[in-house]
């Protein structure tokens, strides 16, 4: 038999129910209200949208925004992360397309693909311009949508070159990062043999005063230790002796924009280039798959273009400055190579690359798997027995930085967590750890959201002991 309550204990329980349903229905309102943000958090969208007259496609998440302009070369008009823009947008031809005609050049900016080698000595180079490798419109395809954005773009057959290209553009909800798949196919009946080259335009005018160059717009890309040229790169137009590009101690090949053209070949085999940005400090990695055993054509992996003014001898022998490209309006190409395809009818070769956005700084010393090194990891056994870590990093995706600690032996001393991470801050490491045992090597990894392990930043071996 369960005997009645007294009535204190009714209006007690009364009061504790009527309490919980306020703080569930609190939380359900904050739910609603933080609801239209979440979709932004947890996935991406793929969805038309007008970008400067452009009928165009944007691919975007809560980092970055894609613009594809498919009518236009299939080319991937801009990429703005962090509200940051990167690539150069010609504001002659802004919301306009003009058929394909072999006498001209519509340069609309952004990045597209192209065939190499270039020339005109025979058919087995191409003669650029505007044809309809580089203006034909590309049919556009949405792949998927929701964890994973994926598009597809494909071109026309080229009767002049006898290829045809196709390109996916795949963005997840997780990551800033892009990643690209381009395929190239012989769509005569004999065999043919090109290269495939990803060719970026990045804007390198004063993002305050457009009308004035960046000076502050550098590349950076590892120059080959045995490299087929004689200075470690080629000059292929331009003046032999630039001041604005060195090979650096550390073996980073460096261009400092200047707006001169200049075209400069490396025959890389790391796998990377680097634009960086010094004064807005915003950087853009971009990674392809050296492949050792093909040829490249001229040997060269990676292509830089400075656009400007040009040097020319006349017939006469005198040196002239000419105007270059209308306008000579101010950019640099980042050019990424396949190794040269011989295709026979109906073949395919395919050309991946991946873009990385990230915040950086004045300074840049290195890419790693996870990020890009600004001020270079130090690590210092203090007198009073921590561990003192400091450096400076962009990094590829969110989650937390791990220290993990080794001693002379290699054997694991554990791991720590120092930082949580986000690709739009650069993460600023100032930090003392107590750690038994003695650590000889410290190496930062990413981890993102999941728990998955993104690789590492930097590693390096514990400093003298220092009394702080």
């Amino acid at each position: 038999m369960t005997l009645p309550l007294p009535k204190s204990d009714l209006v007690r329980r009364f009061s504790i129910l009527l309490f919980l349903g306020s703080l569930g229905l609190n939380l359900v309102l904050a739910q609603a209200k933080s609801g239209p943000s979440q979709p932004a958090s947890s996935s991406c969208r793929i969805e038309p949208t007008d970008y400067k007259g452009w009928q165009a496609q944007q691919i975007s998440n809560r980092w970055v925004q894609l613009i594809v302009a498919p009518q236009n070369g299939g080319r991937l008009m801009q990429v703005i992360f962090g509200g940051h823009p990167y690539l150069f947008v010609n504001p002659k031809y802004e919301g306009k397309y003009l058929p394909p005609d072999p006498s001209q050049w519509f340069n609309y900016g952004g990045d597209k693909l192209w065939p190499l080698p270039e020339g005109n000595r025979d058919e087995q180079h191409w003669a650029g311009g505007s044809d309809v490798l580089d203006d034909g419109p590309y049919s556009f395809r949405k792949v998927s949508e929701g964890r994973q954005c994926e598009i597809e773009l494909e071109g026309q057959a080229d009767p002049r070159t006898g290829i045809q290209f196709l390109r996916t553009i795949r963005l997840d909800a997780d990551s800033p990062r892009i990643r690209f798949h381009a395929t190239m196919k012989n769509t005569t009946g004999h065999a043919v043999e090109w290269s495939m080259q990803s060719v970026s335009q990045y804007d390198t005018s004063d993002p305050s005063a457009p009308s004035r160059i960046n000076r502050d717009f550098r590349t950076f890309a590892p120059a080959n230790p045995v490299s087929s040229y004689l200075n470690r790169y080629h000059v292929r137009f331009g003046p032999a002796e630039n001041p604005a590009v060195s090979i650096r101690e550390d073996g980073l090949f460096t261009l400092r924009y200047v707006h001169m053209a200049a075209e400069l070949w490396l025959d890389s085999t790391a796998g990377w280039l680097a634009v960086v940005d010094g004064g807005s400090r915003y950087g853009m990695v971009e990674r392809f798959q050296f492949d050792e055993s093909r040829a490249y054509p001229g040997k060269a992996s990676i292509i830089f273009w400075t656009n400007g003014p040009e040097v020319k001898l006349s017939a006469d022998g005198m040196a002239t400055l000419s105007s270059g490209e209308e306008g000579t309006p101010y950019y640099l190409e980042a050019e990424i190579n396949s190794p040269l395809c011989r295709l026979r009818p109906g073949e395919s070769c395919d050309l991946e690359t991946e873009w990385l956005p990230a915040r950086t700084g004045s300074e840049f010393h290195a890419v790693t798997d996870a990020g890009i090194v600004v001020h270079p990891l130090r690590a210092l056994r203090l007198e009073n027995g921590k561990i003192a870590l400091s450096g400076s990093f962009g990094v590829f995706f969110a989650g937390r930085l791990v220290a993990h600690f080794y001693d002379g032996h290699g054997l694991s001393l554990g791991s720590v967590t120092v930082a949580t991470v986000d690709p739009v801050e650069v993460v600023s490491l100032e930090k003392e750890i107590a750690l038994p045992g003695e650590p000889a090597r410290v190496s930062l990894h990413v981890e993102d959201g999941n728990g998955l392990d993104r690789g590492f930043v930097q590693e390096v071996q514990m400093g003298p002991r220092e009394n702080r």
